[in-house]
Protein backbone atom coordinates (compact mmCIF):
# COMPACT_ATOMS: atom_id res chain seq x y z
CA UNK A 1 0.00 0.00 0.00
CA UNK A 2 1.33 3.41 -1.03
CA UNK A 3 1.82 5.53 2.12
CA UNK A 4 1.14 8.84 0.36
CA UNK A 5 -2.18 7.59 -1.01
CA UNK A 6 -3.08 6.02 2.35
CA UNK A 7 -2.32 9.28 4.17
CA UNK A 8 -4.54 11.21 1.71
CA UNK A 9 -7.37 8.74 2.36
CA UNK A 10 -6.88 9.16 6.13
CA UNK A 11 -7.10 12.94 5.70
CA UNK A 12 -10.28 12.62 3.62
CA UNK A 13 -11.90 10.71 6.50
CA UNK A 14 -10.52 13.03 9.19
CA UNK A 15 -11.95 16.09 7.42
CA UNK A 16 -15.42 14.58 7.90
CA UNK A 17 -15.23 14.33 11.70
CA UNK A 18 -17.99 16.63 12.94
CA UNK A 19 -17.38 19.50 15.34
CA UNK A 20 -17.78 18.23 18.92
CA UNK A 21 -17.06 14.61 17.96
CA UNK A 22 -13.99 12.39 18.02
CA UNK A 23 -13.00 9.15 16.38
CA UNK A 24 -10.18 6.68 16.86
CA UNK A 25 -7.16 5.67 14.82
CA UNK A 26 -8.62 2.18 14.53
CA UNK A 27 -12.03 3.43 13.39
CA UNK A 28 -10.40 5.38 10.57
CA UNK A 29 -8.32 2.34 9.59
CA UNK A 30 -11.46 0.19 9.59
CA UNK A 31 -13.32 2.72 7.42
CA UNK A 32 -10.45 2.50 4.94
CA UNK A 33 -10.58 -1.30 4.89
CA UNK A 34 -7.21 -1.51 6.65
CA UNK A 35 -8.27 -2.89 10.05
CA UNK A 36 -4.71 -3.49 11.24
CA UNK A 37 -3.34 -0.10 10.21
CA UNK A 38 -4.29 2.05 13.21
CA UNK A 39 -0.61 2.83 13.75
CA UNK A 40 -0.29 4.09 10.16
CA UNK A 41 -3.32 6.32 10.76
CA UNK A 42 -1.39 7.71 13.73
CA UNK A 43 1.61 8.40 11.52
CA UNK A 44 -0.65 10.18 9.02
CA UNK A 45 -2.18 12.31 11.77
CA UNK A 46 1.28 13.16 13.08
CA UNK A 47 2.29 14.29 9.58
CA UNK A 48 -0.81 16.49 9.26
CA UNK A 49 -0.07 19.15 11.85
CA UNK A 50 0.93 21.76 9.26
CA UNK A 51 -2.39 21.21 7.46
CA UNK A 52 -4.98 23.55 8.90
CA UNK A 53 -7.90 21.68 7.31
CA UNK A 54 -7.17 18.43 9.19
CA UNK A 55 -8.80 18.29 12.66
CA UNK A 56 -6.10 16.01 14.11
CA UNK A 57 -7.19 16.91 17.65
CA UNK A 58 -10.39 14.91 17.04
CA UNK A 59 -8.50 11.62 16.59
CA UNK A 60 -7.76 9.73 19.82
CA UNK A 61 -7.11 6.16 20.80
CA UNK A 62 -9.97 3.69 21.23
CA UNK A 63 -10.21 4.39 24.96
CA UNK A 64 -10.44 8.14 24.45
CA UNK A 65 -6.87 8.85 25.50
CA UNK A 66 -5.14 11.86 23.95
CA UNK A 67 -2.19 9.75 22.82
CA UNK A 68 -1.21 12.26 20.12
CA UNK A 69 -1.14 15.29 22.39
CA UNK A 70 2.65 15.56 22.46
CA UNK A 71 2.58 16.32 18.71
CA UNK A 72 0.68 19.57 19.29
CA UNK A 73 2.33 22.89 20.09
CA UNK A 74 1.94 23.87 23.71
CA UNK A 75 1.38 21.51 26.58
CA UNK A 76 -2.41 21.26 26.48
CA UNK A 77 -3.40 22.45 22.99
CA UNK A 78 -5.11 19.19 21.99
CA UNK A 79 -7.17 19.22 25.20
CA UNK A 80 -7.98 22.92 24.81
CA UNK A 81 -9.19 22.38 21.23
CA UNK A 82 -11.43 19.50 22.33
CA UNK A 83 -12.79 21.42 25.29
CA UNK A 84 -13.57 24.39 23.04
CA UNK A 85 -15.87 21.98 21.17
CA UNK A 86 -17.64 20.93 24.38
CA UNK A 87 -15.71 17.70 24.99
CA UNK A 88 -14.63 17.24 28.61
CA UNK A 89 -11.12 15.84 29.16
CA UNK A 90 -9.76 14.69 32.51
CA UNK A 91 -6.26 13.21 32.96
CA UNK A 92 -5.72 13.15 29.17
CA UNK A 93 -8.88 11.07 28.61
CA UNK A 94 -12.21 12.05 27.10
CA UNK A 95 -15.11 11.81 29.52
CA UNK A 96 -18.17 10.08 28.04
CA UNK A 97 -16.34 8.76 24.98
CA UNK A 98 -19.48 6.96 23.76
CA UNK A 99 -21.40 10.25 23.60
CA UNK A 100 -18.70 11.98 21.56
CA UNK A 101 -17.59 9.07 19.35
CA UNK A 102 -18.14 9.36 15.59
CA UNK A 103 -18.01 6.18 13.50
CA UNK A 104 -16.58 7.02 10.09
CA UNK A 105 -18.47 5.67 7.09
CA UNK A 106 -16.71 3.15 4.87
CA UNK A 107 -14.44 5.13 2.58
CA UNK A 108 -14.94 4.51 -1.11
CA UNK A 109 -12.67 6.19 -3.65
Amino acid sequence: MDNTNFFQRVYAVARQIPYGKVTSYGAIAKALGADRSARMVGWAMNASHAMEDIPAHRVVNRKGLLTGKHHFDGTNLMQQLLESEGIQVVDNQIIDMEKHFWEPPVFIE
